[in-house]
């Protein structure tokens, strides 16, 4: 899965107008199911599959898992669970490197909600040189993970910010059973996976996972200064699997303390998930999708 942390875009000049016409596209919510009696009644958590972490910068991080193909998870094996599983034995100096993925994406969840607890899973096989190799492997693994472990851990949504359109990966979208399966088994709990569609730019075909059958699709929305709208991201991949746009600008705090916003689907995937998990106020999973504001009720200015 090359292409796998390529839906994120960090830019570092903010606009102003931007800002204040920015949006929450989604109300997504939930009525919060399992508890751990460790936790408080009102704990939200989100599982966060993504590149990795270092949790001793985000306290939010409750529980960390790894599973990798190269043996490069922090115990140098392809599985680890505990505290810092999640983080990377390299962390390179140029802060665009995409291990740095699942930071940015951790912290804008917290932007949504600082209060939200993070279930951390890291499937990034990271070298010596501190490149990402990513297959669907680590990726399968993780969801099935998170499934058989959402009610151990009160996780209340799920959010995968990567993509792949790549012929084999395309192929698991309806080859991958044990996916499937667990995307089934945690809607059956009312727990929602959010996957990003990609930013491939694609007319007719979104990325895996988001093209599972149960998982929502999240595509990237941008806000229009001359229509006064949200109107579709021109990279935002879109066909079957598409289901929801969600606006992807936040201001996150970067691992080495600058500032930054997300962009593409990557980001309007975690926000999405963020905001489900925070507005809890739906009863089952089906009331929720029903509610969710249809793909075509947001025009498409560009081809």
């Amino acid at each position: 899965m090359p292409s796998s942390f390529k839906n994120q875009t960090i830019t570092t000049t903010r606009s102003n107008k931007m800002k204040k016409a920015l949006l929450a596209l989604l109300s997504i919510a939930i009525a919060f199911t399992a508890m751990q009696p460790s936790q408080a009644q009102d704990q939200k958590v989100l599982a966060i599959i993504d590149s990795a972490v270092d949790s001793n910068k985000i306290p939010s991080v409750i529980y960390e898992a790894c599973f990798t193909t190269n043996l490069s998870c922090p115990n140098k094996t392809n599985t680890m669970e505990g505290k810092g599983s999640a983080n990377s034995n390299v962390w390179p100096s140029s802060i665009v490197n995409s291990i740095y993925h699942g930071h940015n994406m951790t912290q804008a969840a917290l932007t949504v909600d600082p209060s939200i607890k993070i279930v951390f899973v890291r499937v990034a096989n990271v070298t010596s040189s501190g490149n990402i190799l990513q297959d669907t492997k680590s990726l399968r693994s993780a969801i099935d993970w998170v499934s058989k472990n959402a009610e151990k851990y009160s996780i209340d949504a799920v959010s995968v910010s990567l993509s792949s359109i790549s012929k084999n990966n395309l192929n698991e979208c309806t080859t991958d059973s044990v996916v499937m399966g667990a995307v089934s088994s945690l809607n059956s709990k009312n727990i929602p996976t959010f996957a990003a569609t990609g930013n491939d730019g694609s007319l007719n075909v979104v990325g895996y996972p988001s093209c599972v059958s149960g998982v929502i699709g999240v595509g990237a929305s941008w806000f229009d200064t001359k229509t006064k709208s949200h109107i579709f991201a021109k990279s935002t991949n879109r066909g079957p699997g598409l289901d929801v746009l969600g606006v992807a600008e936040a201001l996150i705090v970067r691992y080495h303390g600058t500032t930054a916003d997300t962009s593409g689907t990557s980001g309007a995937t975690v926000l999405a998930a963020a905001k489900y998990v925070s507005k809890n106020t739906y009863k089952t999973f089906g009331e929720y999708v029903s509610s969710l504001p249809k793909v075509l009720d947001y025009p498409y200015n560009g081809k």
